[in-house]
């Protein structure tokens, strides 16, 4: 079997999901257990593997679950999901090259340019009175809507690969939300 880390899934092989700032990203909802993750990704076709302790920081334990279509090949992880002891859900990452489609007020956020992303994120954000803010990688992203776009490599190219989160008496800022694993991928 030819492996094909840098195959970027078809548009129209994508699911497509919308998203509703800090409160879901296509049917995972901020607050969730890692149980009602598991059973609400089950019922749209993704299958997980077990939720792994990614650290332990004062009180709280923070799991992290990896999400790929139930027919994807065990190395196309399409959602990557962070827990945080009794806050539930906290984080959740859509991969570029295999994740499902997320749509915000029309604008597509997976699996793009950044450089188009980051455009037509700046006009919305004008155009709704919003702060425009950089992200520590030099995105265009924003505190007000949860959500911090990344690129991703696909080959020689990148793409939008977003990450999504909700401060909480844990994280007091999005960037808090985000754990250190998350910004280890490229």
């Amino acid at each position: 079997m030819w492996f094909e880390p840098w195959a970027v899934v078809d548009e129209s092989d994508r699911a497509r999901w919308d998203y509703a700032p800090l409160e879901r990203v296509g049917p995972l909802r901020f607050g969730m257990s890692v149980q009602d993750a598991n059973a609400a990704m089950e019922v749209c076709g993704f299958t997980s593997d077990t939720a792994s302790e990614i650290g332990k920081f004062g009180p709280f334990e923070h799991l992290r679950t990896r999400f790929r279509a139930t027919d994807a090949p065990f190395y196309r992880n399409a959602i990557t999901s962070y827990y945080v002891g009794p806050m539930g859900l906290t984080c959740i990452a859509v991969d570029a090259l295999s994740g499902p489609q997320v749509i915000f007020d029309g604008i597509r956020l997976i699996g793009r340019t950044p450089s188009e992303l980051s455009a037509e994120l700046t006009a919305y954000l004008e155009k709704t009175g919003r702060d425009i803010e950089i992200t520590t990688e030099g995105d265009i992203g924003s505190q007000q809507l949860g959500m911090n776009p990344r690129a991703q490599r696909a080959g020689d190219v990148l793409l939008t690969r977003l990450v999504f989160g909700r401060p909480n008496e844990w994280a007091n800022t999005m960037y808090d939300c985000i754990p250190a694993d998350e910004w280890r991928v490229h």
